[in-house]
């Protein structure tokens, strides 16, 4: 069975982060895939120190929940990213916890389906799904997308349910993701995985 692993950034637990996020799982019970969802956001995650721990002993130095999680990201065929929106960029909390899962991790990513769903009041949405698919588009990762940008609006879970086109749109992002995971792993077993290349490493370290 798929799985999908969904990443709740905000500090609250059932909040409007929390309540995009427990929509895309409805659909993804339907179209029986199966999904974990982990609460970060109210985690004490500090950021990468560069030390390259990780390059030789596959894991990050700070033994918390970023090696916890690690296995799981790795088995999975999904990845959703949930973030509230702080001054126009996503909660500090979640980008230290993608910094250090990502950077830390050796195995391949290529092929498996991220999406970035981001809840605020008023502004600062575009912004924080931006920062938030570089993640998959440095790795190799599918973005998927929806009928609009993937968002809701709210300053409570209260609010967020009445947002209706926002839930609409947590639902129909959750139905092309479910669509995603299955049609590559058809593809994957006739065709195998695309090649990549990992020859050049350009650091410009001449200044041309």
């Amino acid at each position: 069975m798929a799985k999908v692993l969904l990443l709740n950034g905000s500090p609250k637990a059932d909040g409007c982060t929390a309540t995009a996020l427990k929509e895309m799982i409805k659909i993804f019970d339907e179209e029986g895939v199966e999904t974990e969802i982990i609460h970060v956001g109210n985690k004490d995650i500090r950021g990468c120190v560069s030390c390259g721990y990780c390059e030789k002993n596959g894991k990050c130095v700070v033994n918390d929940l970023v090696n916890e999680v690690a296995p799981k990201f790795e088995t999975a065929d999904g990845l959703v990213v949930g973030s509230p929106v702080y001054y126009g960029s996503p909660n500090g909390t979640i980008l230290s916890f993608l910094d250090r899962l990502f950077y830390s991790t050796s195995f391949s990513k290529h092929m498996k389906v991220g999406a970035a769903v981001v809840s605020c009041r008023r502004g600062g949405n575009t912004a924080s799904f931006d920062v938030l698919n570089k993640y998959f588009t440095i790795s190799g990762m599918p973005v998927a997308s929806s009928t609009y940008w993937n968002q809701v609006h709210g300053f409570s879970a209260e609010d967020v349910k009445k947002d209706l086109e926002g839930l609409q749109t947590m639902r129909n992002l959750a139905r092309n993701m479910s669509f995603m995971i299955k049609s590559f792993s058809d593809a994957k077993e006739k065709y195998g995985l695309p090649e990549v290349e990992r020859g050049s490493f350009t650091s410009f370290p001449d200044g041309k």
